[in-house]
């Protein structure tokens, strides 16, 4: 029974890692992707005549950071908010709720 309860301990760890790489990959991409764009439009912008401010703080540039930026929010949530709302064993708590289900229906 030790044996299970440390592989089922390290599995929840290395899907709480997973998760956290994952939101981190994230991150960078959004970061080095707005920044090759925003880079693009304004310079792009510069050569239509716009001034620097006019160019980046153009809406269609901002508009990229926000929306995305909502996205990153929302996964940040879901890996660091959601746990201190539910509970740090909610998953367990749910998964032995669903077999306890099962195991009444069979």
């Amino acid at each position: 029974m030790k044996t299970l309860d440390s592989d089922l301990d390290y599995i929840k760890a290395k899907n709480k890692v997973e998760k956290l790489k994952q939101f981190y990959v994230h991150l960078t991409v959004y970061f080095i992707i707005n920044t090759v764009i925003t880079t693009v439009k304004i310079r792009h912008n510069l050569k239509n005549g716009e001034t620097f401010n006019e160019a980046f703080f153009d809406f269609s540039t901002i508009i990229t950071w926000l929306v995305w930026g909502i996205a990153i929010g929302l996964h940040a949530f879901s890996v660091f908010g959601l746990p201190l709302i539910l509970g740090e064993d909610w998953e367990e708590r749910q998964i032995e709720k669903y077999m306890k289900d099962e195991l009444q229906n069979d």
